[in-house]
C-alpha cells in the first residue's frame, strides 16, 4: 500500500472491495455483461501472477479507480485501468501508473494493453509512459465459447 498527496491509497485488492471494483468498471464503461468479469475470474487473475491496484480516495474510504495487471507467463496485459468520472483529470491516473509499472518492472515482464482508437486522453496517457504502439494489428476475440463448433 502507497499513499499519495495524504489522500489517495494505491493498495492491493481485496474480496470485498469487488462491489465497487464493478461500479469503477460500469460508471467507466469498462466491463458489460458479455466480458463475463465475476470476482472468481479476478482471483483466479491474482493466482496466476496478476494484480488488481485499487486506488481509493481515504477521506471517503471510496474505491475511485483500478488497474487490473493480468499474467499469461509471457507478457502482463493491462486491462480496466480507469478512474470514476468526476474524479477524472486531476492526475490520479498517475498514481495507479506509477504502482502497475513498479509491478511490471519486478515482474521482469512486457507490459501490454489495449486502448480504444478513439480514446486520446487514454492513448496520451499510455504514451507518456513509455507505451509504443504495435501497428496496424487487430483484435479478435471469440467470447461465446459454449457454442463453438467443433
Amino acid at each position: 500500500m502507497r499513499t499519495f498527496d495524504g489522500r489517495w491509497i494505491v493498495r492491493d485488492f481485496k474480496d470485498d472491495d469487488y462491489q465497487g471494483v464493478m461500479q469503477v468498471w460500469i460508471k467507466t464503461g469498462l466491463t458489460r455483461p458479455e466480458r463475463g468479469d465475476n470476482l472468481q475470474i479476478i482471483k483466479q487473475t491474482l493466482r496466476q501472477g496478476g494484480k488488481l491496484f485499487i486506488l481509493e480516495d481515504s477521506t471517503k474510504g471510496q474505491i475511485v479507480g483500478t488497474s487490473w495487471i493480468t499474467n499469461d507467463g509471457r507478457r502482463l496485459h493491462l486491462q480496466y485501468f480507469g478512474i470514476l468520472p468526476q474524479y477524472q483529470g486531476q492526475g490520479l491516473s498517475h498514481y495507479l501508473m506509477i504502482e502497475s509499472l513498479r509491478f511490471a518492472r519486478e515482474t521482469g515482464l512486457q507490459i501490454k494493453l489495449e486502448v480504444h482508437r478513439d480514446n486520446t486522453v487514454a492513448k496520451n496517457l499510455y504514451i507518456k509512459w513509455g507505451f509504443k504502439h504495435l501497428g496496424p494489428y487487430e483484435i479478435y476475440i471469440l467470447r461465446d465459447i459454449e457454442n463453438i463448433k467443433l
